[in-house]
Protein backbone atom coordinates (compact mmCIF):
# COMPACT_ATOMS: atom_id res chain seq x y z
CA UNK A 1 0.00 0.00 0.00
CA UNK A 2 2.67 2.07 0.58
CA UNK A 3 3.60 2.63 -3.13
CA UNK A 4 -0.02 3.01 -3.86
CA UNK A 5 -0.55 5.72 -1.47
CA UNK A 6 2.76 7.34 -2.58
CA UNK A 7 1.57 7.39 -6.05
CA UNK A 8 -1.88 8.82 -5.50
CA UNK A 9 -0.01 11.74 -3.38
CA UNK A 10 1.97 12.64 -6.75
CA UNK A 11 -0.88 12.77 -8.64
CA UNK A 12 -2.90 14.92 -6.20
CA UNK A 13 -0.18 16.78 -4.41
CA UNK A 14 -2.96 18.45 -1.80
CA UNK A 15 -4.20 15.06 -0.84
CA UNK A 16 -1.46 14.93 2.14
CA UNK A 17 -2.38 17.92 3.62
CA UNK A 18 -5.50 16.14 4.67
CA UNK A 19 -3.34 13.88 7.25
CA UNK A 20 -2.54 16.66 9.27
CA UNK A 21 -1.04 15.81 12.77
CA UNK A 22 -1.56 19.08 14.79
CA UNK A 23 -4.38 21.35 15.38
CA UNK A 24 -3.01 24.00 12.97
CA UNK A 25 -2.76 21.13 10.24
CA UNK A 26 -6.65 20.60 11.30
CA UNK A 27 -7.08 23.98 10.08
CA UNK A 28 -5.38 24.04 7.05
CA UNK A 29 -6.61 21.45 5.78
CA UNK A 30 -10.32 22.64 6.82
CA UNK A 31 -9.72 25.38 4.92
CA UNK A 32 -7.99 23.93 1.86
CA UNK A 33 -11.11 21.79 1.77
CA UNK A 34 -13.44 24.78 1.82
CA UNK A 35 -11.66 26.11 -1.52
CA UNK A 36 -11.50 22.98 -2.96
CA UNK A 37 -15.16 22.33 -2.62
CA UNK A 38 -16.37 25.97 -3.74
CA UNK A 39 -15.02 25.38 -6.84
CA UNK A 40 -16.28 22.02 -7.59
CA UNK A 41 -20.09 23.72 -6.00
CA UNK A 42 -19.70 26.32 -8.78
CA UNK A 43 -18.57 23.82 -11.93
CA UNK A 44 -21.81 22.07 -10.64
CA UNK A 45 -24.02 25.47 -10.63
CA UNK A 46 -23.04 25.47 -14.57
CA UNK A 47 -24.81 22.47 -15.06
CA UNK A 48 -28.71 22.31 -15.51
CA UNK A 49 -30.36 21.62 -11.67
CA UNK A 50 -31.96 18.14 -12.97
CA UNK A 51 -28.48 16.85 -14.50
CA UNK A 52 -27.56 17.30 -10.50
CA UNK A 53 -29.70 14.75 -9.76
CA UNK A 54 -28.04 12.26 -12.63
CA UNK A 55 -26.27 9.33 -11.06
CA UNK A 56 -22.75 8.86 -13.57
CA UNK A 57 -22.13 4.74 -13.30
CA UNK A 58 -24.57 3.89 -10.59
CA UNK A 59 -22.44 6.60 -7.94
CA UNK A 60 -24.50 8.88 -6.56
CA UNK A 61 -25.73 12.05 -8.32
CA UNK A 62 -24.06 15.39 -7.30
CA UNK A 63 -26.88 16.45 -5.08
CA UNK A 64 -26.59 12.85 -3.12
CA UNK A 65 -23.25 13.07 -2.41
CA UNK A 66 -23.78 16.64 -0.52
CA UNK A 67 -26.30 14.44 1.08
CA UNK A 68 -23.91 11.84 2.37
CA UNK A 69 -21.38 14.28 3.36
CA UNK A 70 -23.74 16.08 5.47
CA UNK A 71 -24.51 12.62 7.05
CA UNK A 72 -20.97 11.45 7.77
CA UNK A 73 -19.03 14.33 8.61
CA UNK A 74 -19.56 17.69 9.48
CA UNK A 75 -22.62 18.48 11.83
CA UNK A 76 -23.97 14.87 11.74
CA UNK A 77 -22.08 11.69 12.08
CA UNK A 78 -18.36 12.46 12.88
CA UNK A 79 -18.45 15.90 14.61
CA UNK A 80 -22.01 16.13 15.58
CA UNK A 81 -22.61 12.52 17.09
CA UNK A 82 -19.27 11.68 18.04
CA UNK A 83 -17.14 15.07 19.01
CA UNK A 84 -19.89 17.07 19.75
CA UNK A 85 -22.26 14.20 21.47
CA UNK A 86 -25.64 14.96 19.95
CA UNK A 87 -27.13 11.71 19.96
CA UNK A 88 -29.61 12.55 17.13
CA UNK A 89 -28.04 15.11 14.56
CA UNK A 90 -29.23 13.89 11.54
CA UNK A 91 -31.43 15.87 9.23
CA UNK A 92 -34.40 14.45 7.34
CA UNK A 93 -32.25 15.11 3.72
CA UNK A 94 -28.79 13.84 5.55
CA UNK A 95 -28.22 10.42 3.21
CA UNK A 96 -26.29 7.55 4.74
CA UNK A 97 -24.24 4.93 2.85
CA UNK A 98 -26.46 2.54 0.53
CA UNK A 99 -25.50 -0.72 2.11
CA UNK A 100 -26.21 0.71 6.27
CA UNK A 101 -28.60 -1.22 7.89
CA UNK A 102 -32.03 0.82 9.28
CA UNK A 103 -31.55 2.87 12.49
CA UNK A 104 -34.02 4.70 14.67
CA UNK A 105 -34.10 7.80 13.53
CA UNK A 106 -31.62 7.53 11.24
CA UNK A 107 -32.85 9.26 7.64
CA UNK A 108 -32.30 6.98 4.58
CA UNK A 109 -34.57 8.58 1.78
CA UNK A 110 -32.23 8.41 -1.09
CA UNK A 111 -34.87 9.05 -3.65
CA UNK A 112 -35.47 12.91 -2.24
CA UNK A 113 -34.67 15.47 -4.87
CA UNK A 114 -33.96 18.73 -3.18
CA UNK A 115 -32.47 21.37 -4.80
CA UNK A 116 -28.66 22.12 -4.98
CA UNK A 117 -29.95 25.62 -2.71
CA UNK A 118 -31.43 22.85 -0.47
CA UNK A 119 -28.52 20.12 0.01
CA UNK A 120 -25.54 23.41 0.12
CA UNK A 121 -28.17 25.04 2.80
CA UNK A 122 -27.78 21.56 4.83
CA UNK A 123 -23.81 21.19 3.77
CA UNK A 124 -22.65 24.81 4.52
CA UNK A 125 -24.22 24.24 8.49
CA UNK A 126 -22.27 21.19 8.88
CA UNK A 127 -19.49 23.03 7.49
CA UNK A 128 -19.29 26.08 9.56
CA UNK A 129 -20.02 23.40 12.83
CA UNK A 130 -16.98 22.10 11.67
CA UNK A 131 -14.89 24.80 11.06
CA UNK A 132 -15.51 25.78 14.70
CA UNK A 133 -14.62 22.63 15.83
CA UNK A 134 -11.40 22.62 13.89
CA UNK A 135 -10.61 26.82 14.94
CA UNK A 136 -11.26 25.89 18.37
CA UNK A 137 -8.81 22.90 18.43
CA UNK A 138 -5.97 22.38 20.52
CA UNK A 139 -3.30 19.90 21.14
CA UNK A 140 -5.27 18.15 23.91
CA UNK A 141 -8.34 17.88 22.49
CA UNK A 142 -6.95 16.49 19.44
CA UNK A 143 -5.50 13.87 21.59
CA UNK A 144 -8.40 12.89 23.75
CA UNK A 145 -11.04 10.92 22.84
CA UNK A 146 -14.94 11.23 22.63
CA UNK A 147 -17.71 10.58 25.45
CA UNK A 148 -19.25 7.06 24.85
CA UNK A 149 -22.15 7.53 22.37
CA UNK A 150 -25.65 8.02 23.78
CA UNK A 151 -28.61 6.65 21.71
CA UNK A 152 -29.52 4.83 19.01
CA UNK A 153 -28.12 5.70 15.70
CA UNK A 154 -24.50 5.45 13.60
CA UNK A 155 -21.94 5.22 15.08
CA UNK A 156 -23.41 2.69 17.17
CA UNK A 157 -24.14 3.55 21.10
CA UNK A 158 -21.59 3.51 23.86
CA UNK A 159 -19.10 3.60 21.05
CA UNK A 160 -15.87 5.97 21.38
CA UNK A 161 -13.41 7.22 19.30
CA UNK A 162 -10.01 9.34 19.26
CA UNK A 163 -11.10 13.19 18.73
CA UNK A 164 -8.24 12.46 16.20
CA UNK A 165 -9.50 9.99 14.11
CA UNK A 166 -13.15 11.24 13.82
CA UNK A 167 -11.33 15.01 12.09
CA UNK A 168 -9.33 12.16 9.91
CA UNK A 169 -12.38 10.58 9.15
CA UNK A 170 -14.40 13.79 8.05
CA UNK A 171 -11.11 14.82 5.74
CA UNK A 172 -11.20 11.56 3.92
CA UNK A 173 -14.48 11.11 3.18
CA UNK A 174 -14.25 15.03 1.98
CA UNK A 175 -11.40 14.20 -0.32
CA UNK A 176 -12.63 11.19 -1.90
CA UNK A 177 -16.31 12.28 -2.14
CA UNK A 178 -14.65 15.70 -4.06
CA UNK A 179 -12.83 13.48 -6.03
CA UNK A 180 -15.61 11.43 -7.37
CA UNK A 181 -17.91 14.42 -7.45
CA UNK A 182 -15.27 16.23 -10.02
CA UNK A 183 -15.33 13.12 -11.94
CA UNK A 184 -19.04 12.95 -12.36
CA UNK A 185 -19.16 16.29 -12.92
CA UNK A 186 -17.02 16.31 -16.07
CA UNK A 187 -19.01 13.01 -17.49
CA UNK A 188 -22.11 15.05 -17.15
CA UNK A 189 -20.60 18.09 -19.22
CA UNK A 190 -19.39 15.82 -21.83
CA UNK A 191 -22.81 14.42 -21.94
CA UNK A 192 -24.06 18.13 -23.21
Amino acid sequence: MPLVEAELDRRHPDRPKFRPTTPDGFREAWDLNERLWEATVARARRLPPDRLHESVDGEWSFIQTLRHLAFATESESWVGRCILGDSSPWHPLSLPWDQMDPRPGVPHDRDARPSLDEALALRLEGMAMTRRMVGSLTDERLDSRTEPLMGPGWPDEGETFPVRECLLVVLNEEWWHRIFAERDLAALEERG
